[in-house]
């Protein structure tokens, strides 16, 4: 029975009604969980900062030609020789290629490579196709067809790059969010061993990532911010394992009341009153954090923050009115087979671990937070192997793709940057001189201007070059594959050659100086956001807890982590997985997730903490709100570990890396830090831990009249 009299027949009424209007809003907006696709954007360019150097080059880019294109490169490869045969075949799917919609003609004649076994063939795409560039490149693939007889095909370049990204990300509406959902779906079935009430976090689980995705989708299709396959991945796992972590706190602390309260309904009041300023405070705490990438300079950034900040504002909402209302409803039949009972017991009984474990503590606390500090700041050794670096194309992915394999088979018998050259603006009357500096630089193959009528493919040999408000454009081929660490340093190199050159105004732009200005935005970015994350974080805690001390201490344990988690992936990256490095921007990424969500379960513990030292003094609050919560956190962060973990079925090194330092490092937090380094530290320090805060005092006097 819900509730008995006029009381609980009331809050029956009001949560049937809550439940009623959140299922129609879910049953409006959960069409659109399934069409964030439809608006998301995977150009690098078009995530560039507006003032760098590769925007202003496309931007002029887009005056020397009726329309933009970004290349496909089809690559035919035979060892023994191309022979006449082969020729005949190219020229036919060439024919084929230029009646493709979106690729842009006239196409230029195939490329022969020196050693006579490869034959190359740019097909210009229409940059205007955006996400449809996809498609294009599926209709090139299916022209060329398979190997045959020896003679291998494939199809790289810029276009081919991102039309493996495409399909990639397309994943994500489908294999990443139902493995979501699986993996919540057993931790629940575990950590309740209910059969019923799991189906109450999943459902409010799945009602947030509903009306995120309708706010996400208006908000992208109104171009008042970018999505991309990244930011729709993160979002998926993002809600889903932080509504998961505030189901599992505002249930526990349910179950506790229901063992004081005869009816739920005055369970659930006292339940969400001790909950819910943990939770909002914890989600406030991530939202803001998230919205500190809007200081990012690149779009890319700038997206993902508020897309996320969407994410959980939308879970705190469901998880504090939806989910409240389904378990009033539930009654205590919903924990069934181990439904509480009003018995007044304390709820340390239901923690015996967890109690042992506050226990041991209190015997060591000094030992307990000295050596647990100790094993964190020898993982911290592990930054050394860390080296955050640009990824190249082949290493990407996690598995080889048709673009890799194609830019392997250019990289054997071309110059490595034929097809995707860098781009070289000037003045019509420094042309010539900018030239041959560009042609002096190290890493440089070939320069040549662009000449008049030319829409893609190479520069034209001889042709006139085409002048546009003065400016002309060269294309520099690169000696090295556009995407890796010696093209990078060609352009870097190339920047400085011809800016140097008087009167040219130079601008040097294309595929590889889109990596270097993202690469050097993001590393801009790690040291603009990071303090003022910590910033924010720490007057956040310091008002919750009304504490200097504390929040100090809580940080600099979030700190600890957080490098000690970067360590030990290092190691896992290098050694484990084979990785090459890191992408540049997943120190910040690793960072704002991990701290932030790191700092989650501080003030799950701490806050709970201050309640209990409110009512029994600084060492015994830490000890009771170590054992009330010590499962549920535990819990929380298992949850969130494995919903990140699934990032891992997207075969991006990216993702893998991002999933796993967030799996990595809360599986430290909750295990380590927040089980032991944290109480230890608070139990030795006592009631000064609450300096300057009233509490200090109070508890300070208590526990010494104790001692006396």
């Amino acid at each position: 029975m819900v509730g008995r009299g006029g009381g609980g027949r009331r809050a029956t009424l009001i949560a049937v009604a809550v439940v009623l209007a959140w299922l129609v809003i879910g049953g409006v907006a959960g069409p659109y969980a399934g069409r964030l696709g439809e608006v998301a954007t995977n150009d690098n360019a078009a995530f560039l900062p507006t003032d760098a150097e590769a925007t202003r080059a496309q931007d002029l880019a887009g005056e020397f030609v009726d329309r933009q294109t970004i290349p496909a490169l089809v690559v035919y490869e035979r060892t023994s020789g191309i022979t006449d045969a082969d020729r005949q075949r190219v020229s036919a799917d060439v024919a084929r290629f230029a009646q493709v919609p979106g690729v842009v003609n006239p196409l230029p004649p195939p490329i022969p490579s020196q050693d006579g076994q490869a034959l190359q063939v740019v097909v210009p795409v229409d940059d205007a196709e955006g996400e449809e560039i996809g498609s294009v490149v599926e209709n090139v693939r299916d022209i060329v067809g398979g190997d045959r007889d020896g003679l291998t095909v494939d199809v790289a370049g810029p276009a081919g790059l991102l039309a493996d990204l495409i399909e990639v990300f397309s994943a994500i509406d489908g294999p990443l969010l139902l493995v979501t959902l699986v993996v919540v779906l057993v931790i629940l079935l575990i950590v309740y061993r209910s059969p019923v009430l799991w189906v109450f976090p999943l459902l409010a689980a799945g009602m947030s990532y509903a009306l995120a995705s309708v706010f996400v989708y208006l908000l992208a299709d109104a171009d008042v911010l970018k999505l991309n396959g990244q930011a729709q991945g993160i979002l998926t796992v993002l809600v889903f394992g932080a509504g998961t972590d505030y189901a599992l706190l505002l249930i526990a602390r349910y179950r506790e009341e229901l063992h004081r309260h005869d009816r739920p309904w005055d369970a659930m009041r006292t339940a969400w009153k001790g909950a819910a300023p943990a939770i909002i405070a914890s989600g406030g705490t991530v939202i803001v954090s998230l919205l500190c990438l809007l200081l990012s300079s690149l779009n890319s950034n700038r997206a993902l923050g508020p897309v996320a900040a969407i994410g959980i504002a939308a879970t705190l909402l469901v998880m504090l009115t939806f989910l409240p209302a389904l378990l009033l409803l539930g009654g205590r039949w919903a924990f069934w087979p181990r439904r509480p009972r009003a018995d007044q017991a304390d709820p340390q009984t239901e923690h015996g671990i967890w109690s042992r474990i506050a226990g041991f503590v209190a015997r060591n606390a000094r030992p307990v937070w000295l050596s647990t500090a100790v094993v964190l700041a020898v993982l911290t050794l592990g930054l050394t192997q860390l080296g955050a670096t640009t990824l190249g194309q082949s290493d990407l992915f996690t598995q080889r793709t048709d673009s890799v394999e194609g830019q392997e088979v250019i990289a054997r018998h071309y110059p490595a940057g034929t097809g995707s050259p860098a781009t070289i603006f000037a003045t019509e009357q420094t042309a010539r001189q900018v030239a041959q500096v560009a042609q002096d630089v190290p890493g440089v193959a070939a320069v040549r201007p662009v000449g008049a009528g030319r829409q893609g493919g190479p520069p034209e040999e001889n042709a006139a070059p085409k002048v546009v408000d003065g400016r002309v454009q060269l294309d520099a081929t690169l000696a090295d594959p556009p995407d890796s660490d010696g093209a990078e340093r060609t352009i870097r190199e190339l920047r400085v050659a011809v800016h140097q050159v008087p009167g040219a105004d130079a601008v040097v732009g294309g595929f590889t100086a889109i990596n270097v200005d993202t690469s050097d935005a993001a590393r801009r970015d790690q040291n603009v956001i990071i303090p003022v994350v910590l910033v924010v974080i720490a007057v956040i805690l310091a008002l919750l807890l009304r504490a200097l001390l504390a929040p100090v201490l809580l940080i600099a344990t979030v700190l600890l982590s957080f490098a000690a988690t970067l360590g030990l992936c290092a190691l896992l990256f290098r050694h484990a997985f084979g990785f090459p490095g890191v992408d540049a921007s997943f120190p910040l990424f690793a960072f704002v997730f991990l701290v932030a969500l790191g700092i989650d379960y501080n003030i799950f513990l701490m806050s709970r903490v201050r309640e209990e030292s409110v009512k029994r003094g600084t060492r015994a609050g830490v000890l009771g709100g170590l054992a009330v919560t010590g499962g549920v956190i535990t819990s929380a962060g298992i949850v969130l570990a494995a919903t990140f973990s699934a990032l891992a079925v997207l075969p991006l090194v990216v993702l893998v890396e991002l999933g796993t330092a967030v799996a990595v490092g809360v599986l430290i937090d909750t295990i380590i830090v927040r089980s032991l380094l944290v109480p230890a530290l608070a139990y030795d320090i006592g009631p000064k831990v609450w300096w300057p805060g009233r509490l200090s005092r109070a508890n300070g006097e208590r526990e010494a009249r104790h001692a006396r």
